[in-house]
């Protein structure tokens, strides 16, 4: 558990160190060696203490194994000289990861990079739960990625009943990407500020061919989409034609009108028109 430790301030242990060269330059002018000589080890043992915190740094201290606590503010200090002094800082970091290659919810390959930003929030764990803080965040946040790929497919192709995917998922993706590694760095102190998708896509080996799939499922939604919409102009065409009594047309017309009017309405290219000048046959 962290600790608080209040120094003392260094200006004050300052003002004692020039008091004892004082009396050490008087020492040995007037041949007082002895405590001349207790005045030298004094002035450098006092020397030693001086710690100065930066601003969003901190000094965790340790005096023979044993944790005594963390000094967060910044300022000049004092402390005990023979506290083992390990400075972490407490300033935002940023990963931005090399895209990884693994697998979704269905298996396919995919390649997926992150955009971590973290900081250390709890100087103790930082400095004794883990051999190397920075280290693990690096380890942890790949392990994060790899299971977050685990839980959604990559996008609803082949899973239909997938409400959430990696590509679509957006913000409720990202949370559940910052809630795991905020469960993972824990341990560390580490508080994970923002966690982000930054680059996703299919791996290289699969890519040529989910790439076709997509073009033919965009072809076949936009087919879907004008041939719904012909059906309705063609069912409209026919309304309108006998509300009005424009012509009569038996069922066999009826059908090769319907025929010709789909073909105009469905084709992929222009049609060519035929004026016929005699009877429908």
């Amino acid at each position: 558990m962290e600790k608080k430790y209040l120094p003392l301030s260094g200006y004050l242990m300052v003002l004692i160190e020039l008091v004892l060269l004082a009396v050490i330059i008087l020492g040995f002018m007037r041949g007082m060696i002895l405590p001349a000589a207790i005045a030298v080890i004094a002035f450098v043992f006092i020397a030693i203490g001086f710690q100065v915190v930066n601003p969003n740094e901190s000094a965790v201290l340790v005096l023979f194994g044993a944790y005594k606590g963390s000094i967060k503010s910044n300022g000049f200090y004092w402390v005990n000289p023979f506290f083992v002094r390990k400075k972490i800082s407490l300033r935002a970091r940023n990963i931005d990861s090399e895209p990884i290659k693994v697998n979704d919810k269905i298996g396919n390959p995919i390649m997926i990079g992150v955009v971590l930003v973290w900081r250390v929030q709890e100087t103790f764990r930082a400095a004794f739960q883990v051999d190397d803080y920075e280290h693990f965040v690096n380890i942890q946040t790949e392990a994060a990625i790899r299971k977050l790929a685990g839980l959604y497919p990559y996008d609803n192709f082949e899973d239909h009943e997938a409400e959430v995917t990696l590509r679509s998922g957006g913000e409720e993706v990202n949370d559940q990407l910052e809630k795991e590694l905020g469960e993972r760095l824990n341990i560390a102190g580490v508080e994970v500020m923002e966690a982000r998708i930054n680059y996703l896509a299919y791996a290289q080996e699969i890519a040529q061919a989910m790439l076709k799939r997509q073009q033919a499922a965009a072809i076949v939604a936009a087919r879907y989409k004008i041939v719904e919409g012909a059906v309705s102009m063609v069912e409209m065409a026919l309304e309108e034609l006998s509300k009005k009594d424009i012509v009569q047309l038996d069922e066999e017309k009826k059908a090769s009108m319907v025929s010709n009017l789909m073909v105009v309405l469905c084709g992929d290219k222009e049609t060519t028109p035929i004026v016929n000048t005699g009877t429908l046959y």
